[in-house]
Order: structure tokens, then C-alpha cells, then sequence
């Protein structure tokens, strides 16, 4: 298996969503969030693929983990595994995007070796929530602070 990366912004609380969206807006996350997966493999569930109407611009190659049918050029993974494994035939990196259960597993496995993490300093409501991360992304790589559009947050890039 090739090694995968995972993209996310949680809360400090780890929420990453509410009601099918982000409980914020960021426009320096998305926007981070947007460039790091340009030209790359983006890996996610069907309803992360649903609210996200762009996945495919930019030159991103989707990878939808679902039973359902998609025209193409989505293509279409009934599991994890079975994404990865195409995705793994595919040019450029693999990010794995999300929603919770597939991050769930996608931090469980082994290929995953990088994890993009923007946390933005709040405690909030949500439906949806992170993993814990910490004690298996153990080595920081980077770290930068920012803050705007009414919060403050943190971009980490964390290693197994």
C-alpha cells in the first residue's frame, strides 16, 4: 500500500462538523486546504463528497468510498481499502479527506504516514468529530500560527 496523507481542521474538542458542514469558516484553512490537494488524489466518503461540489477541479482526482454509482470521472470504492487501493494507481499523493468514519479508519492503518491538521483554538457544538491523533502522529514536522475571519487556529504537519 502506498503511504497516504490525512487533511483535516478540528476544534479543540475535535469536532469537524455539524449538519453536513464545517461549524466555521476559514477562509486561510480552506484555502491551505485547497492548495495542498490540488493535482492529488482526494480520498473521502459520500456525503463529504456531496457538500464539496469541487472535488474534481484543479486537476484533483476524487475517490469516492460508497455504494453508490457516480458518473465519471468520479470513481466510485465500496471500502477504504478498495479507495486506497486505486487510488494507489493513480498519479500524485493521497489525501484522505474526510468524514469521520473514514478517517477513523484511515488513521488506523499503517500507509497512513502524514497528517495535515489545522486546529482552530474554540470549543464548539458538532455532530462530527476527529480521531485522536496524538498518540499515533507523534513527530511535528511544522507548525504555524494564524488567526482571522474571528478565530485563531494552528497548522500542524505531524509524522507517525
Amino acid at each position: 500500500m502506498r503511504p497516504f496523507n490525512l487533511i483535516a481542521a478540528c476544534s479543540e474538542n475535535r469536532v469537524i462538523g455539524r449538519d453536513g458542514r464545517l461549524p466555521w469558516r476559514i477562509a486561510e484553512d480552506r484555502d491551505f486546504f485547497m492548495q495542498k490537494t490540488a493535482g492529488q488524489v482526494v480520498v473521502m466518503g459520500r456525503i463529504c463528497y456531496e457538500a464539496w461540489s469541487s472535488a474534481g477541479e484543479d486537476g484533483r482526482r476524487p475517490v469516492v468510498v460508497t455504494s453508490h454509482a457516480f458518473p465519471p470521472p468520479i470513481r466510485v470504492a465500496g471500502s477504504l481499502t478498495a479507495a486506497l487501493e486505486l487510488a494507489a494507481g493513480l498519479p500524485g499523493e493521497i489525501f484522505i479527506c474526510g468524514g469521520q468514519r473514514i478517517f477513523e479508519e484511515a488513521i488506523a492503518m499503517p500507509g497512513a504516514a502524514r497528517l495535515y491538521l489545522t486546529v482552530v483554538h474554540a470549543v464548539v457544538s458538532g455532530d462530527r468529530t476527529f480521531p485522536e491523533w496524538t498518540d499515533i502522529f507523534t513527530r511535528e514536522v511544522a507548525r504555524r500560527e494564524s488567526s482571522g475571519d474571528g478565530a485563531r487556529y494552528t497548522f500542524l504537519t505531524l509524522e507517525r
